[in-house]
């Protein structure tokens, strides 16, 4: 069986290329445009992946981050931040917030694999 990646970012360029590419990979992606809405298909879906953007107009990343590593259903699903933001300061502020990894916008799509296969084979 696949498995499912999440993907939260409000940017639907993003969302389709990515999960375009993952789709192609043999992984099941399923996008998000929100940050509460990520949240919802976070609990119900339980995905095996989260990759997650940090600026959302409803709820930043670091918000919904903290929400699913606070919840018993979705604490031990693993997070990958992937945003525009490459300061040093997001960084440690993602890790601090138990994100398994940090991929910084643009990326190359074979690094963002590269980051998932790491981390869910």
């Amino acid at each position: 069986m696949a498995k499912k990646i999440l993907i939260i970012d409000d940017e639907p360029g993003i969302c389709s290329v990515v999960s375009t590419f993952l789709e192609k990979k043999g992984f099941t992606a399923i996008a998000a445009k929100s940050g509460k809405e990520g949240i919802g298909v976070a609990n119900h879906l339980k995905p095996d992946l989260i990759l997650l953007d940090i600026n959302m107009p409803d709820m930043d990343g670091f918000a919904v981050l903290v929400k699913i590593k606070n919840s018993k259903e979705t604490a031990s699903i693993p997070v990958i931040m992937f945003t525009g933001r490459s300061d040093e300061i997001a960084k440690i502020s993602a890790s601090a917030l138990s994100c398994e990894d940090y991929i910084s916008k643009p990326f190359e799509l074979e690094e963002l694999l590269d980051k998932v296969k790491k981390i869910i084979g």
